[in-house]
């Protein structure tokens, strides 16, 4: 019989859990040495090196089934690559999703809110999807249920204040900012909620709505259909919930929808289960450059101290991490 990487749930889980943090903060403070160096595509060989060197070295055989797919001259963490030093036999594939570093650009200009992450399931757990955009409305858990992402921007805005007790003018919306938002933009606006732009990265944002007194809740807009469901991942071990909607905006990526066997349908919405249709999920994240839920990595004369969250689904396990790192050759006083 064939079994589940996460055979034997929470102990897996949980090892698992560990592991990945290992991964990300790892990958963060190699990826925080760029900060500020200008260079996006060095940024991003800093990060994705470290990945793939400490995926390879876990004892496990996963599939990356969304990897990076930006500067194909770096090598590594491919979509269909498979990463670890193998398993029993009678263990499947674990299903993984990457994202190095998100917000390469945010690293290169010393910006805050890059953060390195990782989500794992048990095979067939995770959606592949392709590179194209992808309409998300993300949401807590106290509005979880009760949004529409085909409702107008008005009706969910009100849904949410009602769900949190408070008004509208109370509730903060995070969009991208870019171009295409603008009459998203105007619609929050023209309701009186308050809007946060970021230049870059919503899978920590859509974490953030999921987290009380975090002063985020509700994440709308078009963005990356890869980190939507990185961001599925973690909102469902948080409770929360987000819908969504493939979209292009030319043939080609049209195109490259149809090719991994999607029906490129705009109208065709995208629930959690279908995003991450499995019930065994480990996400983790590490901050690189200083954010409003993580902080980014701080080096000192002997070793680096990182800031992570990692989470699990059936075991029910959120933690945030502060970890210090001291070089094996050089012990020294730590630092807080």
């Amino acid at each position: 019989m064939v079994v589940s990487q996460f055979q034997d749930g929470t102990l897996t889980e949980r090892h698992l859990s560990r592991e990945m943090l290992g991964v990300v903060e790892a990958t963060a403070i190699a990826a925080a040495r760029t900060m500020g160096n200008g260079d996006e595509v060095e940024v991003d060989r800093a990060a994705r090196t470290a990945m793939h060197e400490c995926l390879e070295q876990i004892t496990m055989e996963g599939e990356i089934v969304i990897g990076e797919t930006k500067l194909p001259e770096i090598p590594g963490l491919k979509s269909g690559e498979t990463v670890g030093q193998g398993s029993p036999p009678s263990i499947s594939r674990t299903d993984i999703a990457l994202n190095a570093v998100e917000g390469a650009k945010l690293v290169a200009k010393g910006l805050p809110n890059a953060i390195s992450c990782i989500a794992l399931s048990s095979s067939g757990g995770l959606f592949k999807a392709p590179e194209c955009y992808m309409r998300k409305l993300i949401v807590g858990p106290l509005a979880k249920g009760k949004v529409d992402i085909n409702a107008p921007v008005r009706y969910n805005l009100s849904i949410i204040a009602m769900s949190l007790e408070r008004n509208i003018e109370d509730i903060t919306v995070v969009i991208l900012d870019r171009p295409r938002h603008d009459e998203l933009i105007a619609q929050v606006r023209d309701c009186g909620a308050r809007i946060k732009l970021i230049a870059d990265g919503d899978v920590m944002p859509a974490i953030t709505t999921c987290l009380s007194g975090a002063g985020i809740h509700a994440v709308m807009g078009i963005g990356g259909a890869p980190q939507g469901v990185l961001a599925a991942a973690a909102v469902k071990c948080l409770g929360g919930e987000i819908q969504t909607q493939l979209c292009w905006f030319d043939d080609e990526q049209r195109k490259t929808i149809e090719a991994f066997g999607i029906d490129a349908d705009p109208d065709n919405v995208y629930l959690m289960d279908d995003l991450v249709p499995g019930d065994e999920i480990v996400f983790a994240a590490s901050g690189v450059t200083h954010g409003d839920t993580l902080k980014g990595v701080r080096y000192f004369g002997s070793g680096a101290r990182t800031h992570s969250i990692v989470m699990t689904l059936k075991s029910g396990l959120i933690r945030f991490v502060d970890t210090v790192h001291l070089h094996a050759d050089n012990r020294g006083p730590v630092k807080i």
